[in-house]
């Protein structure tokens, strides 16, 4: 599973590389996005009804959502529904996941803090005197890291799953 932030080319750079693989977008970055587009006091409404389209059971109920999304805000805002079809294709794979996986994928926030510690670290030092010397503090960055205690919330469930989901990754 690769979840991306809507940068194009990217998926099918994905596939290319890893033709199993199942890119999803991220779903917070495309709410995001959609925000973007609508008026401060109604964002807490728009997020409200966005809400119901990728919490929905499957892709079949999620598209009525977003088609109730458009028939209650499309004319205020024409943008963000068709902002939603043009990533369809990167969305759906996200209702073949029971909820504990979705809670996982729904967002890249994980990784967005684990680069911005790899940033913070590496700009900090300005130059290396080797690839070896970048590689190590790098190395080191990322196990302090895994050392604060801030693991992502409900991954043991989401773990549980992958493992019924891929269980020739989980072959211990």
């Amino acid at each position: 599973i690769a979840v991306v932030d809507g940068l194009k080319g990217f998926p099918d750079a994905i596939n290319a590389a890893f033709p199993d693989t199942t890119v999803q977008t991220c779903i917070v970055h495309l709410v995001r996005h959609s925000l973007n587009f609508c008026g401060w006091k109604d964002r807490k409404a728009v997020a409200k009804d966005l809400r119901r389209v990728y919490q929905a059971v499957d892709d079949e109920e999620a598209a009525k959502a977003l088609d109730d999304f458009e028939a209650e805000w499309g004319a205020k805002y024409p943008s963000i529904a068709p902002s939603w079809r043009r990533a369809w294709q990167e969305v759906i794979p996200f209702f073949a996941f029971p909820p504990a996986v979705r809670k996982i994928i729904y967002t890249t926030n994980a990784i967005e803090s684990l680069n911005r510690v790899i940033r913070k670290t590496t700009k900090t030092r300005g130059s290396f005197p080797t690839d070896d010397a970048a590689t190590k503090l790098i190395y080191l960055a990322i196990r302090k890291f895994e050392n604060t205690g801030r693991c992502v919330r409900e991954w043991v469930a989401a773990r549980n799953q992958f493992a019924i989901l891929y269980p020739e990754r989980f072959n211990r």
